[in-house]
């Protein structure tokens, strides 16, 4: 989602043992809390063994998670631009 209370709720969540995604694409947007739920993703994704694509700050969104996914599904068919 958009939320970036979904992004703490996950990190929570694999802190506690949850079963890890092969990738989180963070990227909410707004004012309250985007910038700092996606500094907590890039700083724990490490130690939690987990990859992460991120935009740090407040920019972010919907269009631009989709955008991530579609450049990696592209990248997966051999396209490269």
């Amino acid at each position: 989602g958009n939320a970036p209370t979904a992004l703490f709720r996950l990190l929570e969540m694999l802190r506690q043992g949850a079963p890890k995604p092969a990738l989180i694409i963070g990227i909410p947007v707004g004012f309250v809390g985007a910038a700092e739920s996606k500094q907590a993703l890039w700083q724990e994704h490490q130690q939690l063994g987990i990859e992460c694509i991120t935009l740090l700050g407040r920019q972010g969104g919907s269009a631009a998670a989709a955008a991530v996914a579609n450049a990696l599904l592209r990248c997966n068919l051999g396209e490269y631009y």
